[in-house]
């Protein structure tokens, strides 16, 4: 231990030195300079003024109109390979555990409320349109003309809720999602369409402004086929209001809109790696494309600011400012989650060749938005050294901003002219899910990614979420965290001691965030205590995936665990593990919950699938999906159960090893997995 200590002690010197001198990390200075004169945030900003205009739904025409915007700008950058990747969907392919959406597109749909006067009914308020703003329309919404008068059900998701009242034919007013109510309201009572006020996510600003109004879901596969209109909180409290008073509120519903056989549109460009022996290897930057309108952080912010990082790199490289990559960089702008399963599905040659991902969902937040950015980890069961790459550079922006907003002098402010002057804070989180960097670190392909995002947002999924929320600031600074990182990848063949430096620093933080929250289980101590050398070994292991001769440096993660190989003492384990071990089926690859289709709950059954407790448990520092999600990723042929048990709970809390072996037998019956002999 004491030996322990004293590497612990040198190397935060050595890291106090070098954040001390507050040099970019990493990269030369040369590159570095000429990333940040070139990156611009205005030029992203112009780009996703376009995209933002674009009422992005799977397999619609306004999607692929983004697409082809995307892969134009692309090839006039100068990148190679810039096209629109085509793959069919039409609700019975499956592409690993992605079931095929049908394309979804809209004409026209229209809500008026009418009143009669003089004998005649006429529009006397027009409170939803397609043409104007599309998110009033419910996704997966079909056609449908009516005119009825309108029912409130409060939240509509159970029988209580139509008690005593007549909803047959009429439409109905909900709090919820439109989807979570469908088979009831419509299925069973017999509603002719849905009118909702779902509100959005629950932060600190939920409910405060009611004049938002919130996308809204059908099920693309539900049985029931419906529409749905989306409107502000204060159109509801209004309608709501009136209805108390015993008023008679009739509105006029029309939908042209519905699903047919389409195709998943995936964009993509390149820029080749030099290296002949490293160019089939990618470094790959994602983000997704599709959102409705205007969805400009949530994520045409993302978009465009991979597409600033491609003409960023290409420029430079054709102006001979910074050397070309080792290895390829390739752009991806692909439908969420789902697209990305389809992708790396469907292309298993692009598949295998990528080493690392750049993912980027909601990058450019202003002030308005509240946004707090994060560089997000992957989660423990794919240890991985390029975080503490993106960290590195993270924590760089974080310094040199910081000093340029309290002083007005920095060597790298990252600051756009249009764009603001705050320091960035960019927060080092650990794992969480919700985007495409999950379906990169499955256990199906195992790529770890690095994760840019904003969280909280208090316009994500609205109709605020527009271009004058973006800061270009924000956009060049995450751009240069992404370019940096990715560009350090793309020419990785070596160590050297600012490297172990960058790595070690984060391993200090990781280790403090571990003893945090032995404070938080203390009965843990040795558990949590042991998964983190482990995980710092295996970080170091991970170098071998880009230098195959790697064998470990004096300095770098794998000191923090030589004084403890085996994690914990092995005398403090007691008990005799006869729990079963599983592996992985070749097939289907992807995560059980994708984007709008639930494989586990499909093929197990609904009824089934809700008595599975893992999937509703709430750990000290994760919840139901996450666990689910860690428990697979973490089978791999050798570990036990009980080995897994205590990895998750490790990441999340702990577990009762029962909810983790009914999982684990619930995937054994859907063929995900198999019982396997324990070596």
């Amino acid at each position: 231990m004491k030996r322990f200590i004293q590497c612990l002690v040198l190397m935060a010197l050595v890291c106090a030195g070098a954040v001390e001198a507050q040099k970019p990390p990493l990269l030369p200075e040369e590159v570095v300079a000429a990333m940040e004169q070139e990156l611009s945030g205005e030029t992203a900003k112009r780009n996703l003024e376009f995209v933002s205009r674009q009422h992005r739904t799977r397999g619609s025409r306004p999607l692929r109109t983004a697409a082809d915007f995307i892969v134009a700008q692309a090839k006039a950058y100068g990148l190679s390979d810039a096209q629109v990747l085509e793959f069919p969907a039409d609700g019975k392919i499956f592409y690993g555990t992605q079931r095929s959406r049908p394309g979804w597109d809209a004409e026209f749909a229209e809500l008026w409320e009418v009143q009669e006067r003089d004998g005649k009914w006429m529009h006397t308020a027009r409170y939803a349109s397609w043409d104007a703003a599309p998110i009033t329309l419910a996704q997966d919404s079909e056609s449908g003309e009516v005119t009825v008068d309108l029912v409130d059900i409060g939240a509509g998701t159970s029988d209580k809720d139509y008690a005593g009242k007549d909803v047959r034919g009429k439409l109905v007013l909900t709090s919820q999602q439109p989807g979570e109510i469908a088979e009831l309201a419509v299925g069973k009572y017999g509603a002719a369409g849905i009118v909702s006020y779902a509100q959005n996510q629950r932060t600190a600003w939920w409910g405060e402004d009611e004049n938002l109004i919130r996308w809204g879901h059908l099920e693309t596969f539900a049985p029931v086929k419906t529409f749905a209109f989306m409107v502000s909180l204060k159109q509801a409290r209004s309608f709501r209001q009136r209805l108390e008073r015993g008023e008679r509120i009739r509105l006029e519903a029309k939908v042209v809109a519905g699903a047919k056989p389409g195709v998943y549109s995936i964009g993509t460009a390149t820029i080749p790696g030099s290296d002949a022996k490293l160019r089939e290897q990618e470094i790959v930057f994602s983000c997704h494309l599709d959102h409705p309108r205007p969805g400009a952080n949530d994520n045409a912010s993302g978009c465009v600011t991979i597409l600033e990082v491609a003409r960023t790199l290409a420029k430079l490289i054709r102006e001979g400012r910074i050397a070309p990559p080792k290895r390829t960089i390739r752009f991806v702008w692909p439908p969420e989650i789902e697209g990305t399963v389809v992708l790396l599905n469907a292309r298993a040659d692009i598949a295998s060749r990528i080493k690392a991902a750049v993912h980027m969902d909601m990058v450019g937040g202003g002030p308005e938005t509240k946004a707090v950015f994060h560089v997000t980890r992957g989660p423990m069961s794919l240890p991985s050294f390029i975080f503490d790459v993106a960290d590195a550079f993270a924590e760089f922006v974080n310094e040199q901003s910081y000093q340029y907003a309290a002083t007005g002098q920095a060597k790298y402010p990252f600051v756009s002219p249009e764009g603001g002057k705050e320091p960035l804070r960019a927060m080092l989180t650990p794992f969480t899910s919700g985007s495409d960097h999950q379906v990169y670190m499955d256990s199906s392909w195992r790529i770890p990614s690095v994760y840019l995002n904003d969280w909280p947002d208090r316009y994500i999924h609205t109709n605020a979420d527009t271009a004058a929320m973006i800061d270009p600031t924000k956009l060049k600074r995450a751009a240069f965290i992404g370019a940096a990182t990715g560009y350090y990848l793309a020419h990785l063949v070596d160590v050297n001691p600012p490297f172990e430096v960058a790595m070690s620093v984060s391993s200090l933080q990781r280790y403090a965030e571990t003893m945090k929250r032995v404070g938080h289980w203390p009965e843990g101590g040795h558990l949590l205590q042991g998964s983190h050398f482990r995980y710092e070994a295996a970080v170091g292991r991970s170098l071998r995936e880009f230098i195959p001769d790697y064998q470990g440096g004096k300095l770098g993660l794998e000191a923090l665990a030589k004084e403890h190989p085996g994690g914990v003492d092995a005398k403090s384990v007691t008990r005799v593990d006869r729990t079963p071990v599983f592996e992985r089926t070749a097939a289907p690859k992807g995560p059980m919950s994708v984007f709008g289709y639930d494989y586990f709950e499909d093929k197990l059954g609904r009824e089934e699938a809700r008595k599975i407790r893992l999937l509703r448990y709430q750990g000290l520092w994760g919840s139901g999906g996450m666990y689910a999600y860690e428990v697979l990723n973490f089978v791999d042929g050798k570990r036990t159960a009980q080995e897994i048990r205590d990895a998750v709970s490790a990441e999340f809390g702990p577990v009762e090893l029962e909810l983790v072996v009914e999982y684990l037998r619930a995937l054994e019956r859907i063929g995900v997995l198999r019982e396997v002999q324990k070596q």
